[in-house]
């Protein structure tokens, strides 16, 4: 059963993304893009505009599953890991539209740069949390890692 095609397939997907989670790189990528998801949630409250309520909501949301995809606990197979750092792409583009898209007038100068902000550094690291789940082994090796 051990050299079932199945199995083995599993077992070297299992094996690459434990390579590729066990990185310094990748798991400091983790841990900046998981910090970065808790300040979104809670950056109504920090910056001062969580009278704003649609836009607080809309961050406190965002900010947990941005939270949740990057901090690598259901990403342990490469294609989550791969598929979770596209989603948090697509959530990091939402927050910095959302100051304008977002029902109401909430598009003051406080919302949009730390919205803006927080935008650009969640799509960073989601951009590299991808790059870190692409990375050929090969690639990894002949780095030494």
């Amino acid at each position: 059963m051990e050299t079932h095609p199945d199995i083995v397939a599993m077992r070297a997907r299992h094996e690459m993304a434990e390579r590729a989670t066990s990185t310094p790189q990748a798991q400091a990528v983790e841990t900046l893009a998981f910090l970065t998801g808790v300040y979104l949630a809670a950056s109504p409250w920090i910056a001062g505009f969580s009278d704003l309520s649609a836009l607080a909501v809309n961050n406190l949301i965002v900010g947990i599953a941005y939270a949740l995809l990057m901090s690598g606990g259901f990403g342990r197979a490469y294609e989550r890991t791969h598929s979770m750092a596209w989603a948090a792409c697509a959530l990091s583009l939402w927050t910095i539209i959302a100051p304008w898209a977002v029902a109401g007038d909430v598009s003051t100068t406080r919302t949009v740069v730390n919205n803006v902000i927080v935008g650009i550094i969640g799509l960073v690291l989601a951009l590299a949390a991808s790059a870190v789940a692409r990375e050929k082994p090969s690639a990894r090796r002949d780095r030494g890692a």
